[in-house]
């Protein structure tokens, strides 16, 4: 009995989505590989301000640069993919169903000041299942949440 019961803890455990666990597993996944977040791939794994964001930045006419031009994970458009899996490193402090994600990381190998980055990812846990609310840069002081999206029409 206790054999049917171990195995069938261990087979829950592996059929749970990739982004359960540790809230730093939600945002690690947007840096190995360098994702860009605005993919409608990716909206499930947002809720909240983020997820509006995107969605308003999906009903821009095509054609129409929307307000997400950029990686707003990396704060930039260019980067070196090794060097940011590099450079890589996570923090979180979880408090309840809340949890803030500390990135920091270098965008190129040259390590200059302009290429450093540190960003803090916002998340909620819903259903088990750690999701974005907001992603904030703390190297150039803007949010996602404060940014405007507004699909003409």
């Amino acid at each position: 009995m206790f054999r049917k019961t171990a195995l069938a803890a261990v087979l829950a455990f592996h059929a749970l989505p990739a982004i359960a666990g540790p809230a730093s597993d939600a945002v690690r996944f947007f840096y190995v590989p360098v994702k860009w977040e605005a993919d409608p791939d990716f909206r499930d794994r947002f809720t909240g301000p983020a997820k509006k964001l995107f969605d308003l930045n999906d009903k821009m006419p095509e054609g129409e640069i929307g307000c997400i031009d950029f990686g707003p994970g990396i704060d930039a458009q260019d980067y070196d993919d090794d060097t940011i899996k590099k450079t890589l490193k996570l923090s979180e402090d979880v408090q309840g169903d809340t949890a803030t994600v500390t990135a920091t990381f270098t965008l190129f190998p040259d390590h200059s000041d302009e290429a450093k980055r540190e960003m803090q990812w916002l998340l909620v846990n819903e259903g088990g299942t750690w999701k974005i609310t907001d992603i904030v840069s703390v190297s150039s002081g803007w949010k996602l949440s404060g940014l405007e999206c507004l699909p003409e029409g």
